[in-house]
């Protein structure tokens, strides 16, 4: 029997006691990201290090299926065989249905370009794409593991002043991130490996709340 949205996070509490703190949070983000989809809106994703594969992983799981199947509706399926039977026909029987979401590490040219012909470039590279990306009601989810990672803290002031929603990733306390973010989601720990640890069920749980929402499960 499909689980509801509710009964995933129940069960990331039970295999993890150690988040029932950010129990309220996750819930709290999951209903920004969710409201914001069903507005048309995306989700972009940045972080450094070990948070950088975490944003790729991230995206990699909400643009195409995760756990449900995403087959394209029949109108879908009849605009892409319409354009060319062969093609179409493939396309419509192998494309899934994303949630809209970009890693915002993943743009090496205009990043390094970025970094090499603007002063402090590299600092605000994640800021640039946001500010150049991202739309009124799309969400930024910043992951950091201390809260204070400057990059990333800069993409969130450039994304709110284009009107996006900020959600923060980040260790306890949630350093300066907790400031600007609409919704922090801070995890009781300090160490990064140990954050890093607890960030991943976190990511999973929204990924699978969303999927369980918009495609069933």
């Amino acid at each position: 029997m499909p689980r509801s949205e509710i009964e995933i996070l129940n069960e990331l509490i039970a295999r993890y006691p150690v988040l029932a703190p950010c129990k309220k949070s996750i819930q709290t983000a999951y209903e920004m990201l969710r409201d914001s989809y069903e507005d048309g809106k995306k989700l972009l994703v940045c972080g450094n290090g070990g948070s950088a594969a975490d944003s790729e992983h991230i995206v990699g799981e909400l643009m195409k299926g995760f756990k449900s199947l995403r087959p394209l509706d029949k109108q879908e399926k009849q605009k892409l065989e319409y354009i060319h039977p062969e093609m179409g026909a493939l396309l419509s029987s192998r494309l899934q249905s994303p949630l809209p979401a970009i890693s915002l590490v993943g743009h090496p040219g205009l990043t390094t370009a970025f970094s090499n012909d603007v002063d402090n470039g590299g600092k605000i590279a994640f800021a640039q794409q946001a500010y150049g990306l991202g739309n009124a009601g799309d969400v930024l989810l910043g992951i950091t593991t201390s809260g204070n990672s400057e990059n990333v803290l800069l993409a969130a002031v450039a994304a709110k002043a284009k009107g996006l929603f900020v959600l923060g990733l980040t260790g306890q306390g949630g350093g300066k991130l907790a400031e600007l973010a609409d919704v922090i989601i801070a995890v009781p720990e300090k160490e990064t490996f140990k954050v890093q640890e607890l960030h991943l069920p976190i990511y999973h749980c929204l990924c699978l709340m969303l999927e369980r929402h918009f495609y069933g499960e």
